[in-house]
C-alpha cells in the first residue's frame, strides 16, 4: 500500500544538468516537486532520467529468492508484449485475434488438467491468481446459495475449509464476500491441510474446500486425491456433498509436466475448479492468472455478464474489466514456443537446481530442512538449535551481497518456528546456488561470533514474505 505521509516539507527532485535536455543550464532549473503535479512539462529525457536512477535502488531480479513471480522473458516475447501494449483485452470485438489466443490458452489449460471436454472448457485469463481465486470461490458460494436457498435466507452463514498457509487473497475473499473462513491450524511437522483435518471442519454450511498445490510457505504439495477421497466418503457417510478448488498458483504448471502421475485434477471428479498463475511457473511477466471450471454446471450461469457496448455480445466473467492484453499473448507465445517438452525441460532445471541447493544448505550442518524442493522448486529451512544466530540474521546479511531471501515466522500455532524460504526460478542457474552457497559459506563463521540472535540484543527482526 502506498500512502504518502506529508512531512510538511515540499521536497524537490534535483535534475542533472547532463540529464539529456538539449539546454544544460535549463535542466539544472528543473526542480518537480516529489509529491506534487510539476506545474508545467518537462523533457522526456530529463523525466527518464529522474525515475531511471531511482529505479536503480530496486533489487536485482536475478538475485531475488523471494518472488514466484517471473523476472526474465525472451526478446520475442518483450517483442511482442510491447506490439500489443494498446490492447484492453475486454474488447474482445475489437481485438477478436486476441481474444482468440485466450481462448486457445483456456483449451491448452483445460487439455492439461484433464478437463473431460477441453474443447469446451469453461475458463477466462485474469490479472493473476488473486482474482482468478476470487472467481473459484464466488462460483462455489453461488452453487451452495442455489442449494440452500432457504437456509441461506433464514440466515445460515457458509464457510470456506482451508489450510492456514493459504495465501492472503483466500482470507481476502471470505472477507468481501461474507464467507466464514475455517483456517486448519499447522500442528507439529504437518504444515498444510489434510484430508482428516478438512473433512473434520466441514458441515452442511461449507460450500468447498481449498486445496493447494504447492505452499508458499515451504514449496510442498497438499494432498488432493486423499482430500477428494476422504470428501467422498463423507458424502456417502452424511450426504454432504463438498467440492473442492485447487489453488494452482504454482504448482498448476509445474505438477503437470514433472508429476504426470500425481492425481490432483479434473481426473478427480470432485475438483470443481482451479486457478493458475501464468506470472509465475506459467513463465510469463506479471501480470497474468487463469481460472478453469470442469463444466458449464460448476460456473452459474448467473455469474456470466453480457455486454454489447463494444459493438458486440460477450459474456464476461472476470472481476475486472479493462486490463491489458499483451500478458495473454505473451502467454500464448510461451505455451506455444516451450510445448510439454520444453516447459518439462525448464521446470526439471528449476527443480534440479533447488535439490541441488538444499543439499548443499543441509550439509553446512547449521540448518534444518524442513522441504527439499522435490515438489515446487521452493525449499524452506531454519536454524539448529546450537547456533547463536537466527533465520532473521542470516538473511540480514545475505542482503548485503545482494540476496533477496526472505525470512519470517510461520502462522497460528506454529509462530515459535521461523524460516528461510528460496524460490528457485527459471533463470536461476546452478552457477548462482553455488555463488549464494558460497556467500552463505563465508558468513556463517563471523554469524557464529555472534552472541546470541540480533533480536535478543534489541535489534528488530527484518521479516520478509513474499508471494
Amino acid at each position: 500500500m502506498a500512502l504518502h505521509k506529508g512531512n510538511g516539507e515540499d521536497r524537490r527532485l534535483s535534475v542533472s544538468p547532463l540529464s539529456g535536455a538539449a539546454d544544460p543550464l535549463g535542466s539544472m532549473q528543473l526542480a518537480p516537486p516529489l509529491h506534487r503535479l510539476p506545474d508545467g512539462p518537462i523533457p522526456p529525457p530529463s523525466a527518464y532520467q529522474l525515475i531511471h536512477d531511482e529505479l536503480m535502488l530496486d533489487g536485482n531480479a536475478k538475485l531475488n529468492l523471494a518472488t514466484f513471480v517471473t523476472t526474465s522473458m525472451d526478446e520475442y516475447a518483450t517483442r511482442l508484449m510491447a506490439e500489443c501494449l494498446d490492447k484492453n483485452m475486454i474488447d474482445k470485438d475489437e481485438y477478436p485475434q486476441t481474444a482468440e489466443l485466450e481462448r486457445r490458452c483456456v483449451a491448452m489449460l483445460a487439455d492439461l488438467w484433464h478437463a473431460p471436454d477441453p474443447d469446451q472448457a469453461i475458463g477466462c485469463s485474469t490479472t493473476g491468481s488473486s482474482e482468478a481465486c476470487m472467481l473459484g470461490g464466488l462460483a462455489l458460494k453461488r452453487r451452495w446459495m442455489q442449494r440452500n436457498r432457504e437456509r441461506y435466507a433464514a440466515g445460515a452463514r457458509p464457510n470456506l475449509v482451508m489450510g492456514v498457509n493459504v495465501q492472503v487473497c483466500w482470507e481476502k475473499f471470505c472477507n468481501f464476500w461474507e464467507v466464514e473462513p475455517r483456517l486448519v491450524p499447522m500442528s507439529g511437522e504437518r504444515f498444510h491441510l489434510d484430508a482428516e483435518q478438512a473433512v473434520a471442519h466441514c458441515d452442511q454450511d461449507t460450500i468447498g474446500v481449498v486445496g493447494v498445490l504447492g505452499s508458499t510457505f515451504d514449496g510442498s504439495y497438499e494432498p488432493i486425491a486423499e482430500i477428494c477421497a476422504a470428501l467422498d466418503e463423507l458424502q456417502q457417510r452424511t450426504g454432504l456433498d463438498v467440492p473442492v478448488h485447487v489453488d494452482g498458483a504454482s504448482g498448476g504448471m509445474v505438477a503437470p509436466f514433472l508429476d504426470p502421475e500425481l492425481l490432483w485434477d479434473f481426473r478427480l471428479p470432485r475438483v470443481a475448479s482451479i486457478n493458475t498463475s501464468g506470472h509465475k511457473y506459467g513463465l510469463v511477466y506479471p501480470g497474468v492468472g487463469w481460472a478453469l471450471w470442469r463444466d458449464h454446471e460448476a460456473l452459474p450461469e448467473e455469474l456470466v455478464f453480457r455486454v454489447n457496448y463494444l459493438g458486440g455480445d460477450m459474456p464476461t466473467f472476470a472481476l475486472n474489466f479493462s486490463r491489458p492484453g499483451a500478458e495473454v499473448i505473451a502467454q500464448y507465445y510461451t505455451f506455444l514456443r516451450l510445448g510439454r517438452q520444453g516447459f518439462r525441460s525448464v521446470q526439471q532445471a528449476c527443480r534440479d537446481v533447488a535439490e541441488h541447493l538444499s543439499a548443499g544448505i543441509e550439509r553446512l550442518g547449521c540448518f534444518r530442512l524442513l522441504t527439499r524442493g522435490d515438489q515446487l522448486p521452493v525449499f524452506a529451512f531454519t536454524t539448529t538449535e546450537d547456533v547463536p544466530f537466527d533465520v532473521f540474521d542470516v538473511s540480514r546479511r545475505l542482503r548485503e551481497r545482494g540476496w533477496q531471501v526472505p525470512a519470517y515466522t510461520f502462522p497460528e500455532d506454529r509462530t515459535d518456528l521461523s524460516v528461510l524460504r528460496v524460490v528457485c526460478r527459471n533463470g536461476f542457474s546452478h552457477d548462482l546456488a553455488d555463488l549464494l552457497l558460497s556467500d552463505l559459506t563465508r558468513l556463517l563463521p563471523e554469524l557464529k561470533l555472534q552472541p546470541g540472535p540480533l533480536a535478543d540484543l534489541g535489534m528488530p527482526q527484518r521479516t520478509g514474505f513474499h508471494h
